[in-house]
């Protein structure tokens, strides 16, 4: 599934506009980058929790003369660990992940104030 799809899928289950549903869906993912940039972690409860790891540099073979060394460099990257409801949907032990209910935001009318 890519983004678009899944803006329409929070679109139609939210009962919010496919361009609110594309924000909602680029704020999520920029919040996320934004903490894990900042050295935090992102949990979301039964679903799962997005953080960073720095893998160690090393020394590494160069795969074009196999008998240079090349030093590699410590590099950060992404991490996702499932949570158990999520775990158990896909083992068939759960229909969905159980999370709050979804609502449509409520907007007031600043001219009827």
């Amino acid at each position: 599934m890519n983004k678009a799809k899944l803006a329409e899928l929070i679109a139609n289950k939210v009962g919010v506009s496919k361009k609110e549903a594309e924000d909602m869906v680029a704020s999520f993912t920029e919040i996320v980058i934004e903490t894990l940039q900042a050295g935090g972690e992102v949990t979301i409860a039964g679903f799962g929790a997005f953080s960073a790891k720095t893998r160690a540099g090393r020394v590494g073979v160069n795969p074009q003369n196999p008998t240079e060394k090349i030093q590699i460099p410590p590099v950060t990257v992404p991490k996702f660990k499932a949570g158990k409801g999520l775990k158990d949907a896909l083992k068939g032990k759960g229909k969905t992940v159980p999370v709050a209910p979804l609502t449509a935001p409520q907007q007031e009318n600043q001219f009827m104030s």
